[in-house]
């Protein structure tokens, strides 16, 4: 997108095109996209779901003929500066046509599968020296870890020793009990999702090959690159990508999702990660500890869904022959925070906080522990992550 806008419409007003209607995009994207008037005009929308977009679009007054059942067909009816990508499984083909179309694109996590994808995708980010992608890892964007690296960096704290990260996750929908959703769709034709579901299974062959795809396939698209990449992406704002991973334990047998825990080494230090699926568990909540030489930063993430819920920053060193502890807050919203971040990069061409070079460095990450995984169970690793 130029920075001049068309005749009649104020330079900083995006005309924001939305694919993917679900859950996520109905209890926080859509509302915050809306709260941001000044700087975004849902312009458009498109689901596979005929009644979800019908729903949707009367809900945020889109009009009639703006509402589309793909994103090619979002694109083809013109008429939008951006496009926001919010729909399930691996997002590259819906970027992809986005930057064909010459259009900026926020895009949520997965960015996509494979590093072949990921190939496909660099060869149009290349050709453009102004940022036109932004992965949407909005931790990165909480303010509580703003003044944290902030923190860091200014006291000259060094490179950390050591990063502990545990989640505990409760199940979506008591996450997203209080978002008053509109019902599931029921009107996707069952040839459209098994078509869907068929292409993630390609692509699960292609990174770990058939298999290590039959036994870690959902391991690898829904949990760690669905879900585990946002604790990668605090550890690579404080630390640096991991630089191997040496482990990845899977628990308890036949549990779907399971607890899994993940450590590796970082470029001067380790990094441990404990993700565990707790159905019953009465709240969402992760803890992320950042160990220096004199120094430690915990960091408290209460769930995302709840909207301008404060994450709670505690520094602890050493003063005065004592121990002094600086908790600090602030309901600044993380995602909204990330939405205004992404008009600044389509209005003036600000970088995103993470873009597609994150996004393939967290597949590389993940197809490395999908394999420490595979060499611990005797299963035959494939595809990419062989390579």
């Amino acid at each position: 997108m130029t920075s001049q806008p068309p005749a009649g419409r104020p330079s900083d007003r995006v005309r924001l095109g939305v694919c993917g209607l679900g859950a996520v995009a109905q209890a926080v994207h859509l509302p915050l996209i809306e709260r941001l008037r000044d700087a975004f005009d849902i312009s458009a929308i498109a689901d596979l779901s005929p009644t979800l977009t019908a729903a949707v679009g009367d809900r945020f007054r889109v009009a009639p003929e703006r509402r589309h059942a793909t994103v090619e067909e979002l694109i083809a009816g013109g008429e939008i500066d951006a496009l926001a990508v919010l729909t399930s499984g691996s997002h590259a083909p819906q970027v992809i046509a986005a930057l064909d179309a010459g259009l900026p694109v926020f895009v949520e996590k997965p960015l996509a599968y494979t590093l072949a994808e990921m190939d496909d995708l660099d060869t149009r980010l290349h050709a453009d020296t102004t940022p036109r992608l932004q992965l949407g890892y909005m931790k990165l964007y909480d303010p509580a870890v703003r003044h944290a690296l902030a923190a860091a960096k200014d006291g000259g704290y060094g490179a950390p020793r050591a990063i502990e990260v545990t989640v505990l996750h409760p199940s979506g929908e008591s996450q997203l009990d209080h978002a008053r959703l509109l019902p599931p769709p029921s009107d996707i034709p069952a040839s459209v999702r098994t078509s869907l579901s068929e292409a993630g299974a390609r692509l699960q062959r292609d990174a770990l090959g058939d298999r290590a795809a039959g036994a870690f396939g959902r391991l690898y698209t829904d949990i760690l690159l669905g879900s585990v990449v946002h604790e990668l992406a605090l550890v690579r704002a404080f630390a640096g990508d991991p630089t191997g991973i040496d482990g990845l334990w899977v628990w308890p047998d036949g549990a779907w999702p399971p607890s899994l825990e993940m450590t590796g080494s970082l470029p001067a230090g380790r990094v441990s990660i404990r993700w565990h699926y707790l159905p019953a568990y009465a709240a969402y909540r992760e803890i992320v500890r950042v160990v220096y030489d004199a120094v430690t930063i915990e960091l408290e993430f209460p769930s995302p869904y709840l909207m301008h819920r404060p994450t709670v920053l505690r520094i602890t060193s050493p003063e005065d022959r004592g121990r002094h502890d600086e908790v600090w807050t602030s309901i600044d919203e993380a995602f909204e925070t990330e939405l205004v971040a992404f008009h600044a990069m389509v209005v003036d061409g600000r970088a995103p906080a993470a873009g597609a070079a994150e996004g393939r460095a967290d597949i590389v990450t993940c197809q490395r522990a999908i394999a420490a995984l595979a060499a611990t169970r005797g299963i035959e690793l494939g595809g990419e992550a062989a390579r």
